[in-house]
C-alpha cells in the first residue's frame, strides 16, 4: 500500500519504537496520529519534530486498555483527519521480574500487562476496522517481541502477553481479510528507554548476536513501514533481532 497521504495511528507514538515509526511514516508522506497515554510531553515533541521536517502529525490521548477512550480517540482522529487507514499497535508495558519468581507475578501485574499489551491492541484494531473496511483497504502492524517466541524476557507475564499478541495477529488476519492485512513485528533487544539502568546488561548481549549490534528503534520503524506497504502479506510474525533467536 502506498503510504503517502494515508492516515496512520501509532499507539505509544511519542517514545522509542513508536516515535521512530511516527517519524518514518511522516517521512513517507503519511498523516500521523501520535497516541499517548501519559507521555504527553514526548508525544508533543514527536509532533513538533515531524512538523519541523515538513510532515503532518497530531497528538491524541487515550489509554488503550480502556475501550471507551480508544473509541473516543478514533472519533477525534476522524474528525481531524477524515479516517484511519493504517494502524501501528505499539503501546506496551512491562514489569521487570525474575522469570523463576512465580510469586512476584501477581494478578494485578497479569491484568495490567494483558489489559495494555493484548486487549489494548484488540481495542484499537476493532475501533479502526470499520473505517478501513469502508475504504476497501487497510493495514495493521502489531509490535510483538521475541519474548513471545522464546518464553524469556523482562518477566513471565510480559513474555506470555507478547505470545498472545502473536496469536491475536493471526486471528485478526483471518477475521479482517480480505480488506485489511494484519502482521506482527517481533523485535529482539532494541536500544530504548526500557534498558535504562541496565545498559551494562545490554552491552553484554552484543557479542552473542550474529550481527554484533543491538537494533535501533529506526531499524524497527523501517520494517514496520515496509510491512504496511506490502499488499501480499498477512498473518505473519516477522522477527528483527540481529540473529538473537537463530
Amino acid at each position: 500500500m502506498e503510504l503517502r497521504d494515508k492516515v496512520a495511528l501509532v499507539t505509544g507514538g511519542g517514545t522509542g519504537i513508536g516515535r521512530a515509526t511516527s517519524v518514518a511514516l511522516a517521512e513517507r508522506g503519511a498523516i500521523v496520529a501520535v497516541n499517548y497515554s501519559r507521555s504527553e510531553a514526548a508525544a508533543m515533541d514527536t509532533v513538533r519534530l515531524i512538523k519541523r521536517n515538513g510532515g503532518q502529525a497530531y497528538a491524541f490521548q487515550a489509554d488503550v486498555s480502556k475501550d471507551e477512550e480508544v473509541r473516543a480517540m478514533v472519533h477525534a482522529i476522524v474528525k481531524c483527519c477524515g479516517t484511519v487507514e493504517l494502524l501501528v499497535n505499539n503501546a506496551s508495558i512491562t514489569r521487570h521480574l525474575p522469570l523463576d519468581d512465580l510469586e512476584a507475578a501477581t494478578d494485578d501485574i497479569w491484568d495490567e500487562l494483558y489489559d495494555v499489551n493484548v486487549k489494548g491492541m484488540f481495542h484499537c484494531a476493532r475501533a479502526v476496522a470499520p473505517l478501513m473496511k469502508a475504504s476497501g483497504q487497510g493495514a495493521i502492524v502489531n509490535i510483538g517481541s521475541i519474548a513471545g517466541l522464546t518464553g524469556s524476557g523482562s518477566s513471565l507475564p510480559y513474555a506470555v502477553s507478547k505470545a498472545a499478541v502473536h496469536g491475536l495477529t493471526k486471528s485478526l488476519a483471518r477475521a479482517l481479510a480480505p480488506d485489511i492485512s494484519v502482521c506482527c513485528i517481533a523485535p529482539g533487544a532494541v536500544a530504548t528507554r526500557w534498558w535504562e539502568g541496565r545498559e551494562a546488561q545490554m552491552q553484554q548481549l552484543i557479542p552473542q548476536l550474529l550481527l554484533k549490534r543491538i537494533s535501533t528503534p529506526e531499524d524497527v520503524a523501517k520494517l514496520v513501514c515496509a510491512t504496511l506497504e506490502q499488499e501480499a502479506l498477512t498473518g505473519q510474525i516477522i522477527t528483527i533481532d540481529s540473529g538473537q533467536t537463530l
